[in-house]
């Protein structure tokens, strides 16, 4: 039964032709799906780095997605729009009206196409199944009962019912995941593919995820943060028996596409994007904007959407930005103290020069939800108007220990020559063929990073420690 609310008509409620399920879907109609998508589809694109691939490559991913795409209850009602986002984030998402999206971090650990589509496809039964429409239809009910509530008892009762609306559909229920999985291996294997390409990904998901989070020193609870499964909470047994659920019929001889796939990613740029600014261990280097500094020993380096992060020892943290808009026209000093830390005593604060840059320092000391902490700040003023900032944090008991490597960043900022510059060069997936002495150490140390070398390309190929290399074989691994 549909049940949407007392104020809402039962004709909001309709029925599924892929699900067979009642769904309340009324408040936002197919059309206004195909608004909404083509609406947010370029912020999307800028708020993700840009569409990334050649021409080939997006012709090649646009190419599977049609193929499930036609293989839908609502085969030629809609047309699909499917990009390769430029980050490195393991993560694949649709908007309403079909506007389907996978990043290239979630190419470069993809095997093969079998495990693409299987991704493609739980994306493309998110927009059969009209869960957008769905989830917006119920948040509209939940926030009219909300207003509704405040109207009795103040404005305070609907503000709080929104906001808790708003995170109770921030991601797929456990209900539309599974049921999007079941329509997403429903047409791989009706377009031929294995129906084991989902599962197979998911296990290299969650191999990936411990990864970057041993990397970012967090434990294995925060391993999906950043990733797919944040809002695609599922793991390979319920995959496994969304198969079962899809009463699918196995082919003898079905598609995996592995060479052809590995074809197509080969070369293709693996972390940072060099107009983003690169990590190269403990260096970042922004070539755009012509600087770099170096972390202290011990310190993982993450470049992330708004900011760079440095994870160090005995939970120390160091934050790097550049202040957002128009600099103000105050000295570094009173910048700290008028403006970027406007409403807090900040203690000590020095003038200095880094660089032969103007800049500033000066320390609070904060509680958090670890206790009390040594935040330094340092603002640092380019000749071309940046402001970079710096927050150097530190637990009390380990400041005077932190102390010295925090400083030695401080005087590591530098600007970049322009042949400096020139010389960041972009990581890059590549794909190789196994030689008879080739060994999974041998090729793992051939790969340009200071710690996780064999983890990394362990996780790469879906392979442990103690798999032997056979010659031929086709590995991914990474290099300049």
């Amino acid at each position: 039964m549909c049940v949407a609310g007392a104020a809402v008509p039962l004709a909001s409620c309709s029925v599924n032709p892929a699900t067979g399920r009642s769904s309340f879907t009324g408040l936002m109609s197919p059309a206004e799906e195909r608004r909404v998508g083509a609406e947010q589809h370029p912020q999307i694109i800028a708020e993700f780095g840009g569409e990334y691939g050649s021409p080939e490559l997006r012709a090649y991913v646009t190419s599977i997605g049609n193929q499930l795409a036609s293989r839908t209850e609502v085969a030629g009602q809609l047309n699909y729009t499917f990009t390769i986002l430029n980050s490195d984030v393991v993560n694949a998402f649709a908007l309403p009206g079909g506007y389907v999206y996978i990043t290239r971090g979630l190419m470069a650990l993809a095997d093969d196409e079998a495990q693409l589509a299987g991704v493609i496809g739980h994306e493309i039964g998110h927009v059969v199944a009209r869960h957008s429409a769905e989830r917006y239809s119920k948040s509209v009910v939940a926030n009219l009962g909300a207003a509704l509530l405040g109207v009795a008892l103040g404005g305070g009762a609907a503000e709080l019912g929104a906001g808790i609306a708003g995170l109770a559909i921030q991601s797929y229920s456990r209900d539309q995941e599974f049921e999007a999985d079941i329509l997403g291996i429903r047409y791989a294997t009706r377009a031929g593919y294995t129906a084991d390409g989902m599962p197979g990904f998911l296990e290299k998901l969650e191999q990936d995820s411990a990864l970057q989070a041993k990397i970012a020193g967090k434990s294995d609870s925060s391993a999906n943060d950043a990733n797919i499964m944040s809002t695609h909470p599922r793991t390979a047994d319920r995959v496994a028996k969304a198969i079962e659920a899809a009463k699918v019929v196995r082919v003898a001889n079905p598609r995996i596409g592995r060479s052809e796939y590995l074809n197509q990613v080969d070369g293709i740029l693996y972390g940072d994007d060099p107009a983003q600014g690169v990590i190269r261990n403990r260096k970042f280097l922004h070539p755009g904007l012509a600087f770099t500094f170096e972390a202290p020993p011990g310190f993982t380096l993450i470049n992330g959407a708004q900011s760079v992060n440095a994870v160090g020892p005995r939970g120390a943290q160091i934050v790097f930005d550049i202040h957002p808009g128009k600099a103000p026209n105050v000295s570094p000093s009173d910048y700290i103290q008028r403006v970027w830390a406007e409403k807090i005593q900040v203690q000590a604060v020095q003038a200095i020069t880094v660089s032969g840059m103007r800049a500033a320092t000066g320390v609070i000391r904060q509680q958090t939800s670890n206790g009390a902490a040594d935040i330094r700040l340092l603002a640092i003023f380019g000749s071309d108007g940046y402001i970079f900032r710096f927050l150097f944090v530190s637990p009390v008991s380990a400041t005077a220990q932190m102390e010295e490597g925090f400083r030695r960043t401080t005087y590591s900022f530098r600007r970049l020559t322009g042949p400096e510059a020139r010389e960041v060069k972009p990581l890059l997936l590549r794909v190789i063929t196994a030689q008879a002495n080739d060994s999974f150490s041998r090729l793992a140390s051939t790969m340009p990073f200071e710690k996780f070398r064999e983890e990394r390309f362990a996780t790469l190929n879906g392979i442990s420690g103690n798999t032997p290399i056979q010659r031929g074989e086709r590995l991914k691994i990474v290099s300049y």
